[in-house]
């Protein structure tokens, strides 16, 4: 047997039956939750409070911690967003070095970032290290440096995400 249960502006709350086995939550008569025999589905754009926790096959559930923002860019010249999430900005501060600057701040500057990159323009490969050089809740600083050399280097593709 399936329940639905509708919010609806006009009509107000409404339950309706079948035989299908699911259950789903609507709002005007779109479902934005549903739960079948199958498993899960939310649609729509849907605001959680609180911590996201789940099990994916590991035993226990836990806390899930989520990429709160991304940037891939191009380093030389005028710094270029290729795509990114969070991101609102890149500012060139001098060679190898760049301010991430967010759209939305995180809680505090607590945050860890992971970032990689490479390839010189000259065409060639190099090693480089994405170190953090300063931050706050609405931005990092970094520096881009070229392994083999020790040296700050403008660099064709940098990656950064930060983890909050």
């Amino acid at each position: 047997m399936a329940v639905t249960i509708n919010a609806s502006t006009t009509t107000g709350l409404v339950q309706s039956a079948d035989t299908s086995g699911s259950l789903n939550i609507q709002s005007n008569g779109t479902t934005v939750l549903g739960v079948t025999s199958t498993g899960t589905s939310v649609t729509g754009t849907q605001s959680v409070s609180g911590n996201l926790s789940f099990n994916s096959g590991y035993g226990s559930s836990a806390v899930a911690y989520g990429c709160r923002a991304w940037v891939n860019f191009n380093g030389t010249g005028t710094p270029a967003i290729r795509a990114s999430g969070n991101v609102s900005s890149i500012t060139d501060n001098g060679v190898g070095n760049y301010t991430v600057n967010f759209t939305s701040d995180m809680p505090d500057a607590n945050f860890a970032h992971s970032g990689s990159g490479g390839k010189l323009t000259t065409g060639s490969i190099a090693d480089i290290d994405v170190s953090r050089v300063n931050s706050s809740a609405s931005n990092i600083q970094i520096e881009t440096v070229r392994g083999s050399t020790n040296t700050l280097t403008d660099f064709e593709y940098i990656a950064v995400a930060i983890f909050r």
